[in-house]
Formats: C-alpha cells, sequence, structure tokens
C-alpha cells in the first residue's frame, strides 16, 4: 500500500460517510473568504481541493480555477458538487503531488492550501512548489492545524495515554505557529499577515470537545488569539522579483 493508495481509500471512505456533506462549510474556508475577496477573473489554484467544494464555489464566482489534489477518488467525488454551475464558470481538476505540483511556473494569481501542508510528508518542498507556480505579487492563503494550544496538550496526554492510537488520515504532522510561519518564510513568500479560527477546550476525556465561539465574537479578539486557535492562517505574497 502507499500514501496514494491510503488517502484513495480514506476519502472513498468519507465521501460514501457525508456524501451530501458541504466541505466548503469548513470554518478555515470562512477565513479564506474574508481575505480573499473578489475573485472575478482571476487564476486561482487550489492545492489538496479534497472533494473540491470550495473549488467549485470560486468557480461560481467566477475565477478561473484548477483544483488538484494527491487523491484520484477525491476528484472522482468533486463530481458530484458540480451543480448550478453558469455557463462561463471554469474549473478543471487535476491529480498531483504538492510536491510535485504538474503546473507551469507563475501560472496562478493566487493559491490556497487549506489543511494540507500537515499531511505532506516533504511539507518544504511542497511550499516552494507553491511559490514556483504563483505569479510574481501573487498571494498564498494557507491554513494548518496549530497546537498550540489545550487541544495540543491534550494530543500528548492522549499519545502518552494511547500509545497505539492512530491518526485519522494516513499522514499527519503535529505542529505549532512558529514552525508554520518559518516554513512558509523558509518557501520564499512574505507574510503579510496571520489570523486564527476554533478555540476547543478537551473538558471530558473521549467527549467532543467545547468549542468556544465567543471568542472569536470580532475580528480584533480572534486576531489576538490567533497564536491560540486551532487552525492557524498565514496570508503571504510572493516577491514581485521572485
Amino acid at each position: 500500500m502507499s500514501l496514494r493508495s491510503d488517502y484513495d481509500q480514506w476519502h472513498k471512505k468519507a465521501h460514501e460517510a457525508s456524501a451530501g456533506n458541504e466541505d466548503a462549510a469548513s470554518p478555515w474556508y470562512q477565513l479564506v473568504r474574508e481575505y480573499l475577496g473578489e475573485v472575478t477573473g482571476l487564476r486561482v489554484l487550489e492545492v489538496a481541493c479534497g472533494r473540491g467544494g470550495f473549488s467549485w464555489e470560486l468557480a461560481r464566482a467566477g475565477a478561473r480555477v484548477a483544483g488538484c489534489d494527491f487523491s484520484l477518488a477525491a476528484l472522482l467525488a468533486s463530481r458530484s458538487k458540480a451543480t448550478q454551475l453558469p455557463a462561463s464558470a471554469t474549473a478543471g481538476f487535476i491529480q498531483g503531488d504538492a510536491a510535485r505540483l504538474p503546473f507551469e511556473s507563475s501560472s496562478f494569481d493566487v493559491t490556497i492550501s487549506c489543511e494540507t501542508i500537515e499531511h505532506v510528508p516533504d511539507v518544504r518542498a511542497a511550499l516552494w512548489e507553491m511559490y514556483r507556480v504563483t505569479r510574481p505579487g501573487g498571494k498564498l492563503l494557507l491554513t494548518t492545524p496549530n497546537y498550540a494550544n489545550l487541544m495540543g496538550l491534550y494530543e500528548m496526554y492522549a499519545r502518552i495515554r494511547h500509545p497505539g492510537r492512530k491518526d485519522d488520515q494516513p499522514f499527519d504532522r503535529r505542529q505549532w505557529f512558529p514552525q508554520v510561519k518559518s516554513w512558509v518564510r523558509n518557501g520564499g513568500w512574505t507574510i503579510l499577515r496571520t489570523d486564527g479560527t476554533v478555540h476547543q477546550f478537551p473538558i471530558v476525556p473521549g467527549r467532543s470537545p467545547l468549542r468556544a465561539g465567543f471568542l472569536e465574537s470580532s475580528k480584533m479578539m480572534r486576531k489576538i488569539l490567533s497564536p491560540l486557535a486551532l487552525h492557524y492562517f498565514v496570508l503571504a505574497q510572493k516577491r514581485v522579483d521572485g
């Protein structure tokens, strides 16, 4: 079994379990929407687009979208979301590795990577590839889990308490926000903004954590608390002379 086939099985299982689930409703996509703004006419790449919900949304909004994912099963599932598209909508999906993107250099105005780098064995190569395929002056909008919080402490406890415990996905990396910022900068990017969303508290072991939505009640509060958020967001730009 390879990591690719493992992810094919994971996506197939996830799609069959909740085929009607709108993956674009995830909280990290709300952050991306807020910072992305108007997309009409933009060439947008979504790396690890999964089952395609957000890529289709961007296409409906007028972007020229390319969705790329490691898993063929995920891309096949994305077809089920191609509903009620205007005639002008442009979206294409291609199988590819984030660390070896199958696109020419400077192909996109915007590259989006949501909850992806933690699942990529060579995160540095992936960020350099995102940099390569983005045009000079283009933007990267990236989200990834951050464990500099109580959820991170709980993860440490759970691993000690249950050493044989397996992750939900075939490959998953624990990281915290200083590492994320360092990886992005080392990938050539200039960081413009950071933010975060979702604050959870694991009150009772074995139960779903309590989410404190009031901590995100204002953008200023959300920004201040971003280093402790479960999902960390980075807005970065490729150098104009890059």
